[in-house]
Formats: C-alpha cells, structure tokens, sequence
C-alpha cells in the first residue's frame, strides 16, 4: 500500500538525516595537514573572489580568474587528502552503491523552492537589481564559456567545500562550520539574498554529506541547482518587470 507521506519522510530521512555506516577515521597528522591546506586555499580563493568583484562585465579576465579560482578548489581538496564519492541510504534502510538518484531528486526541489523565493525576490527592486547586475557579467560574456566554468567551479567549491575542509574539522560541527565558511565567502558580493541563498545551499549539501561521507551526492545537487538557476532565474527575476 502507497503511503505518500510515509514516503515522503523516508526519503528525506535516507537522503539528508541517518548516515551511512563507514571508517574515514584519521591521524592527528592528516587532520593537521588538511587544516594547514584548507587555510591557505581560503586565502588565495577569497584573493581571487574579491579580485572578480572588480571586474566589469563582459571583460575578457573574468574566465581566467573563474578557471583560476576552480583550479585553486581543486587542488586545494585534493592536497588536503583523501576524498571519498559515498554511498547512499535506500528508503528501507538499505545501501546503496553511490548517491546519484536521491540527490537530484533534492537539488529539483531546491531548484523549485529557489524559483518560489525568486518570484518574491523579483517584485523588490532593492533585492532583485543587485542580483540583475551579478548575472550580468553571464549576459554580456561567451554564454557556452561562462556555464562551462561555473559548473567546473560548482564541482570544485563541493570538492573543497564538503571534501578537504569538511574532513578537516573533525568533529560534530562539520556541517555547520563548512556551510558558515560557505556563505562566508559570498558576503564580499554585498548581495544578502545571494548569503542566504549559499547558506541554504550548503546547509543542505553539507547535510548529503555527513550522510553518504562523500562529495558525489553535494555535486548533482549543487549542479542540479545551478542548472535551474542559470537558465531560470533570469527569466522568474524579471517576472514583473
């Protein structure tokens, strides 16, 4: 018999609430090593991030700082150490062999629920025109180039983000702390709808981690949930104009 409640909640429970059983245990050494490493990569990222603020749409430089920034995630968390894919929890109880259909499934819902807020976003001038003038660098760039990036850093940001720095804390607080620093670095952009937009984002992809112990399932979110934003947002943003 189909319960859709029933079902509803299991999912959510074996996608983002009970963990799935594995060994990353390290030494005092690694989590060191991944400290010292996480800390340098921030700095050089936030260098890099504040260095795109300053550049005006549509000019040249701004592929090579984003490819710039997404090779500093990337070797920043395979520096750091191991990197593990995860595995995924099935509704009964099960596992899984790796996290592929659960965390599209919840980067659609993000995608719906980012849209939703979009549309009240839209009908605030004072929140929507900051984000406009953000998307502008994508409009006035080689459209094919400029989402090839972003998704590279997507990839590289979930990488680092909930690879290298989330195994460097160590402790219970992993997804809190990774989620912070994660909204962190978007506050340069003086946009808050975009803060709480990465502080959502990551709350959720760093609780697919703490679950699967990998980074697969927080990449097709992240990417599940840029793809709607790319290609959507622009059009829910100027909705009442």
């Amino acid at each position: 018999m189909i319960h859709p409640v029933h079902d509803v909640r299991d999912f959510f429970t074996a996608a983002l609430v009970n963990p799935v059983p594995r060994d990353h245990s390290e030494t005092p050494e690694q989590l060191v090593q991944r400290r010292w490493v996480s800390a340098v990569t921030l700095a050089i990222a936030s260098f890099l991030m504040a260095w795109t603020l300053r550049i005006s749409p549509g000019d040249p430089a701004l592929y090579a700082i984003t490819l710039a920034l997404g090779t500093t995630w990337v070797v920043g968390a395979l520096m750091s150490g191991k990197l593990y894919l995860g595995s995924a929890n099935d509704r009964r109880g099960g596992q899984d062999s790796r996290a592929i259909v659960q965390p599209l499934l919840v980067g659609l819902l993000l995608v719906v629920l980012f849209l939703a807020g979009a549309v009240i976003v839209a009908a605030i001038p004072a929140l929507r025109e900051p984000l406009l003038d953000l998307m502008a660098h994508a409009r006035l760039s080689i459209l094919p180039v400029m989402v090839g990036l972003l998704f590279l850093n997507a990839v590289a940001a979930e990488l680092f983000f909930r690879g290298g720095l989330y195994a460097a804390t160590g402790g219970q607080h992993a997804v809190l702390i990774t989620t912070f620093v994660f909204a962190l670095s978007t506050v340069a952009t003086g946009i808050p709808t975009l803060v709480v937009g990465a502080a959502v984002l990551g709350a959720v992809v760093g609780l697919q981690r703490r679950v699967t112990g990998g980074v697969l399932a927080p990449i097709i979110t992240h990417l599940t949930w840029l793809t709607g934003m790319v290609f959507l947002l622009p059009a829910t943003l100027t909705l009442w104009l």
